[in-house]
């Protein structure tokens, strides 16, 4: 228990510092810190467009994603969207433009300054079906079977107890209900110096679970068609031989 509170406490206070000066897990290390400009290259790097990008708040995209589960969700308008580590609400307000005024975002970050963070950006878009709660991903504040769709950018992949996030998330959404996460996996073992560094625990390396244990931990919650949806990309990277890698996944809950 120590341990998982002393890597949470890591996280927080990366994130916290994140949403002050714009440093994260997502950042590389030399664009940390490095501005708007900075984090809108990191974007258009993981599958972002200029458009998504210019069509959030100011400072609402801190460059700290590994995906784009939001272009993957296909969401619909008049669906409630659950945005696990909401940062400081970019994927949340890309998703507020597509489920519509009839619609519903909620997202949930344990972080205090990235929620004030992300309120102060809804309330300079002007969104009014945008919700952020504080909250751990690991015991949502939310409701049994209240969301139609989960999002998950790059967050799944800090938490120490990544059977309980996903049990969270099948015990949210309605039946019928996906998942759609962007994420850091491994794909070899890591030296033990790396899997020891709370560093890099914070910067969304030694916290990362195989691919293949990753996709069984979703299986194993009880979600169906569980599939990735970047096979290309993954195997590109295994090729290399390089230790982690970003997956997207989608998943239903029967």
């Amino acid at each position: 228990m120590k341990k998982q509170v002393n890597i949470k406490e890591a996280v927080r206070e990366r994130y916290a510092q994140a949403a002050t000066q714009g440093c994260g897990c997502g950042s590389a290390e030399a664009s940390c810190c490095g501005g708007a400009d900075e984090s809108a290259l990191v974007s258009l790097g993981i599958g972002y467009t200029m458009d998504d990008i210019k069509s959030v708040p100011e400072g609402a995209n801190l460059g700290l994603g590994c995906g784009n589960p939001v272009a993957l969700a296909s969401l619909k308008e008049g669906e409630t969207v659950l945005d696990l580590g909401s940062g400081a609400g970019f994927d949340a307000f890309l998703s507020a433009q597509r489920v519509g005024k009839k619609g519903k975002v909620i997202g949930v970050d344990m972080t205090p300054e990235m929620l004030a963070k992300a309120n102060e950006n809804a309330e300079k878009g002007g969104y009014k079906n945008v919700e952020f709660r504080l909250g751990e991903i690991e015991r949502l504040p939310v409701d049994d079977n209240s969301v139609d769709v989960i999002i998950s950018n790059c967050v799944i992949n800090l938490s120490p107890d990544k059977p309980a996030v996903f049990k969270e998330a099948y015990r949210v959404l309605k039946p019928g209900g996906r998942l759609m996460v962007s994420d850091m996996v491994l794909l070899r073992e890591l030296p033990a110096k790396v899997k020891k560094s709370i560093d890099a625990y914070a910067s969304c390396i030694a916290g990362a679970a195989f691919k293949n244990n990753y996709l069984q931990l979703i299986k194993d919650t009880g979600f169906k068609k569980v599939k990735t949806v970047n096979a290309d990309e993954i195997d590109n990277a295994e090729k290399a031989g390089l230790p982690v890698t970003s997956i997207k996944v989608q998943a239903f809950k029967p």
